[in-house]
This record gives structure tokens, sequence and C-alpha cells, in this order.
């Protein structure tokens, strides 16, 4: 049972939403299981086309299983407009990675302001048996889609109020409390795509 309290009560959606996005999760065929504060399961079916020379499934494939599902971890404990990436990891390979399903269960063990360390357990799961394959310690690092603009922002064109400024595959919201009046910012190289309403 977490004992976390998440900032963001929608953390699970977000979850979800950001998990979907992971290409190569969706390349192996992983999926998310249990998603709660501070602790998210990555459920990946064994394949055939995943192992290595001798059958198992490759040491690579386990450690982004295992990366995937501390990165989440952390992001169920960071606020709304937060991005994650692994700044370091450490897998200890236990046993070969055989059996019907892999499933890395892992666990925030220190959440900070801006650095996160989760360990994530892999487990080789046939029928009812469980069988420890591999543990990953997990530094997290927080990152933001959130920009602060010291001036009026101002979007024209044609639809302007069904868009969503968005880059690198987060919403972006714009702080302009503290501009002087009548201040005039130019902005360069923004894409503007249809999608969530964002404060702007």
């Amino acid at each position: 049972m977490s004992t976390f309290a998440p900032p963001d009560p929608d953390y699970a959606t977000r979850v979800h939403r950001s998990f979907a996005e992971q290409r190569a999760m969706v390349t192996i065929g992983a999926s998310l299981g249990a998603v709660d504060p501070g602790a998210v399961d990555v459920v990946l079916p064994f394949r055939e086309d995943l192992t290595q020379q001798d059958g198992f499934l490759h040491a690579g494939i386990v450690a982004a299983v295992a990366d995937s599902a501390c990165g989440y971890a952390a992001h169920t404990l960071m606020p709304a407009t937060a991005r994650v990436l692994s700044v370091e990891f450490k897998l200890n390979l236990l046993a070969p990675a055989v059996g019907e399903r892999l499933e890395a269960r892992a666990r925030v063990i220190r959440a900070g302001r801006t650095i996160t360390v989760c360990r994530a357990d892999v487990l080789a799961i046939t029928g009812k048996e469980e069988k420890l394959v591999a543990t990953m310690t997990g530094t997290i690092t927080l990152t933001t889609g959130h920009l602060s603009i010291s001036g009026p922002v101002r979007i024209a064109g044609p639809g302007t109020s069904a868009l969503s400024i968005s880059g690198n595959n987060s919403d972006r919201i714009f702080d302009t409390t503290s501009a002087p009046a009548n201040t005039l910012i130019n902005i360069s190289d923004l894409t503007l795509t249809g999608g969530k309403s964002t404060s702007v």
C-alpha cells in the first residue's frame, strides 16, 4: 500500500497518456499494470523475437521495461506539468528471463523535489509461479513543460480557441502575470497543435 500523496490528483490519467506515447514500449508490446502513487507495474508478454541467442529475453529488453516502470513510478509523484528523464540506473540480472510474461514492479524509495530514486523488481511469471530475474535501482529527474514569459502572449488566426501550445510532446503554459503593460513578445520555432485544452 502506497504512503505517498501525489500532488496531481489526475496522475494516473497522465501516466497512461504518457506511456501510450512511448514508441519503444509499444514496439516491444509492453503495457501498464497497476498505477498507484509511487508505484507502477509494467507488463511484457514473452516474445521470441525479443530474446538473445539462448532463448532468454534480452538484457536490454529487461532493462527497458524496468527503466520505464521506475520512470513512471516517479512520474506519479510529480506536478501535472512535469516530464521525467532517467539520469542513472544499475541493473542486476539474477536469473534468465524466461516465462509467460515479465513484470517490472517499480516503487519509489525516496521522492525529492527534483530527483527521485526508485527500485524495480523484475519477475518472470508462468501461471502462478513468479521468479525474480532482475532488480534495478534508478534515479529519475524532473523536467518541466512550463515556460515563464515576461510579456503578454497573443495567438491570432483562425481556430485559435481550439489550439493548445505544445512542444517536445508536452503542453506549455505561459505565465505572463509579471509582464509590464503593452510588452510584445515574439515567439519563434513554436508549433501549434490541436489537443488538450491548456491555460494560456
